[in-house]
């Protein structure tokens, strides 16, 4: 498994992706209910020792923030991951490159490629392994409402391995 520093969300903003992941679940389509909390990852290793969680306190002070859950996005070529766009904002770009660099000591063996600053697709995810066959369904579902506007409220380190969660602050 891995691990990851992740950003949590206000409760109205959770019940609104919790409502995206019931509906895909309710049309036969693998949401992430009720497995996860809605979240979205700064920051993923294969391992981030818990000492990080210190270093990340540091962010804390910046929540919240207002965010916008926007796009329908598709990551991958046949089985698809469904995700909504986190809208990147410069306070938000900057909140991920931080997390990052706190974090780089205490990731081994390094950080996954596609959370480098700069490379990172700020994203909620809804569903995995979505047959190309659903796909037009789980889009339609997945797009309502076109925007959800929150708060992003704080941090929390993830630990994939125990499937534990540890909130930063």
């Amino acid at each position: 498994m891995v691990h990851s520093v992740e950003l949590v969300f206000d409760p109205d903003t959770e019940a609104a992706v919790r409502g995206i992941w019931d509906a895909l679940r309710d049309a036969d389509i693998p949401s992430q209910a009720p497995a996860s909390r809605p979240h979205a990852t700064l920051t993923v290793a294969q391992r981030i020792d818990a000492r990080a969680e210190e270093e990340l306190g540091v962010l804390v002070d910046r929540f919240p923030l207002p965010c916008r859950i926007g796009a329908t996005l598709i990551f991958g070529r046949s089985a698809g991951v469904l995700a909504r766009l986190l809208v990147p904002t410069a306070e938000l770009l900057t909140v991920q490159a931080d997390a990052h660099r706190l974090c780089l000591p205490f990731m081994d063996p390094a950080p996954m490629p596609h959370a480098e600053p700069g490379q990172w697709t700020p994203h909620v995810t809804l569903a995995r392994r979505v047959a190309p066959g659903r796909l037009a369904t789980a889009m339609r579902i997945a797009g309502r409402p076109a925007e959800i506007v929150g708060r992003v409220t704080g941090l929390r380190h993830w630990d994939g391995d125990k499937r534990t969660e540890h909130p930063i602050g």
